[in-house]
């Protein structure tokens, strides 16, 4: 049984029976045929099936928002603008996959040669709770485009949003079989990546889940997708506009409770505009509430309580090591699992959790540097590299920096990282290899296959 808990009240909402060993066998085998005749269909026909999902996913936006507060503490405005975006990406997909995917004629020295791009198969995708919706369908919609079949393994904790998934797009017209949720622990993952039926696998989640999934699909000789965690740097140079800074700031961090991998966690701050900037962002962050994610606050809880406590740990470990709590800090008393929105000062460039390793929570850690090339090596020190940003107005300066220097999957000037279904997303380093969105995310979902033709003898 999977229990779903309220991280709001920490009552269980209901408890989804597992698949059995033979429940999961009956999908895996329905995924290989139903892939068959998913993939001979045209562009236009899996095209129709998700644009009837995305109108449905925009009509009971309301309904998936209550699921997200519910399962995993999301407040309704930000569930509500995820289902939306879901709807975007099953849209951009349904009009642009037959272009992405077109064959590519080459010369090269035969009577014919081309690129073709075929599906894969069977895509096993392992998906986390922190973005129940956007997170499966980011991959599904390029993937189902391509001709694929989905086997959905959802967390624990959001086991309720992968069947409700599964449910829209059979209302929505998709063939059964063709994109399946399976109740299963951690422990069924092995077997699955092993079976010769599944043709790949794509995992969003921690570094630690990312090494293992990689080691074992590697083990298996089948292509991997992993978007990992992310300590995103944040640069603010001396000439930045520390309004914008501020604001735009706030928003990266205190996203999703900031329960997000390519949430900013390290504000690399230069001295010119340090004060003003550590003043406004606490200003900020103590105006910040949380509670009830169904209500009108402006966080909900943090999706578990071990994640919660794990968080804490990790900032009364930095203060032991020379940070400085300047807003926050403590966990509130009663049921839940909320931690309030915190700022770290003083935070030393390595040596402690806010520097090293990744927050998961609503706490921003500021880290004050001498100069630019202080804090371009400290940004660069991590061995995370998802996400960053440089506020400059000289904007000439913050894309070199951003182009050239930075080492991130995405990197943005005044502004904040946030996915986009036209433009490829991933990281580096820890933070994971492959891309998902724009035209290399669908890429990522085909058979690259080249196709020549001899001259006649």
């Amino acid at each position: 049984m999977f229990p779903l808990i309220d991280p709001a009240t920490d009552q269980v909402l209901e408890r989804i029976p597992a698949h059995s060993a033979a429940e999961v066998e009956a999908r895996v085998a329905r995924a290989q045929a139903a892939q068959a005749e998913w993939r001979a269909l045209p562009f236009s026909a899996r095209a129709e099936v998700l644009r009837a999902a995305a109108e449905r996913l925009r009509d009971e936006a309301a309904a998936h928002a209550g699921r997200m507060a519910r399962e995993m503490g999301k407040v309704l405005a930000e569930g509500r603008a995820e289902a939306e975006k879901c709807a975007w990406v099953l849209e951009h997909y349904a009009a642009h996959a037959e272009a992405f995917l077109a064959d590519e004629p080459v010369e090269a020295g035969l009577k014919e040669s081309r690129v073709v791009h075929r599906p894969l198969g069977v895509v096993l995708a392992i998906m986390p709770w922190n973005f129940p919706y956007w997170q499966v369908f980011r991959f599904a919609a390029p993937g189902l485009m391509a001709g694929n079949a989905v086997l959905l393994k959802h967390a624990p904790r959001t086991m309720g949003c992968g069947l409700a998934i599964e449910a829209l797009m059979l209302q929505a017209g998709l063939p059964q079989g063709v994109l399946q949720a399976l109740c299963v622990e951690e422990a069924a993952v092995p077997a699955l990546i092993a079976d010769p039926r599944v043709a790949a696998v794509t995992m969003t989640g921690s570094e630690r889940g990312g090494r293992a999934i990689g080691g074992m699909a590697g083990a298996a000789l089948k292509k991997s997708v992993l978007e990992l965690g992310g300590s995103d740097a944040y640069l603010v140079l001396d000439d930045a506009d520390v309004g914008l800074a501020v604001d735009l700031c706030a928003k990266a961090r205190l996203l999703n409770a900031g329960q997000s991998c390519i949430a900013a966690k390290r504000f690399i701050v230069l001295p010119k505009v340090r004060a003003d900037f550590e003043a406004g962002l606490v200003e900020r962050f103590r105006k910040t509430t949380f509670g009830d994610p169904t209500t009108d606050v402006s966080m909900g809880p943090m999706a578990r309580h071990d994640l919660r406590d794990q968080l804490h740990a990790q900032v009364e470990a930095s203060v032991a090591g020379g940070a400085r709590v300047a807003v926050g800090g403590a966990v509130p008393e009663g049921p839940g699992s909320f931690y309030p929105a915190t700022v770290l000062v003083d935070v030393p460039g390595r040596g402690v959790p806010a520097a090293d390793e990744e927050l998961f929570g609503p706490v921003a850690a500021i880290i004050p540097v001498r100069d630019e090339a202080e804090a371009v090596a400290v940004a660069n020190g991590s061995r995370f590299g998802l996400g960053g940003a440089v506020f400059t107005r000289d904007e000439a300066r913050g894309l070199e920096l951003a182009t050239r220097v930075l080492e991130s999957g995405v990197c943005v000037v005044n502004d904040f990282v946030r996915s986009d279904p036209r433009l490829p997303f991933g990281g580096v380093k820890a933070s994971g290899y492959g891309r998902e969105l724009g035209r290399a995310g669908i890429l990522e979902m085909v058979n690259i296959k080249t196709v020549g033709l001899g001259r006649s003898p």
